[in-house]
């Protein structure tokens, strides 16, 4: 009688590990570690993507916003010194929502200098690197805020 239970369990036993399937413990671990190695990867690489992308916008509205301006001063009867801070009257300037964009003249040495910065949320004051800062001058080309 005994034997009988006995092989009458070794043959359930077997039925049910034939039935059974699914994943291990460690090949469920391994793809979590897996998904982590990718995932430390691919985040890094991405946020520098969104920074370069911001920088190479801001360098392109303040590269706009000088065309404008020469622009403005070589077909309009706008001086230099009468261009507001704002650029609000330059009529080839489109302003942004997310970069903001200042003008300065200098009378002294009758040059402009323009400043665009990534506007971060309600930060609308400061024009530095962690904003994606950048200056363009009447003679430059476009360089970053260090």
């Amino acid at each position: 009688m005994n034997r009988f239970f006995t092989t009458a369990l070794v043959n359930k036993r077997k039925a049910l590990g034939e039935k059974e399937k699914g994943f291990t413990l460690i090949e469920l671990l391994v793809v979590v570690l897996i998904l982590g190695v990718l995932a430390a990867i691919a985040i890094p690489i991405y946020l520098g993507q969104q920074d370069s992308a911001k920088d190479n916008a801001v360098a392109a509205a303040i590269t706009n916003a000088k065309t404008a301006v020469v622009a403005e001063l070589v077909t309009g009867d706008t001086a230099a010194k009468d261009i507001p801070t704002t650029l609000t009257p330059v009529e080839a300037y489109t302003p942004s929502d997310e970069i903001s964009v200042s003008y300065k003249y200098t009378a002294s040495s009758d040059t402009f200098l323009i400043s665009g910065y990534w506007v971060q949320g309600s930060d609308t004051t400061k024009a530095d690197k962690d904003n994606h800062g950048h200056t363009i001058s009447d003679s430059g080309a476009s360089i970053k805020i260090k």
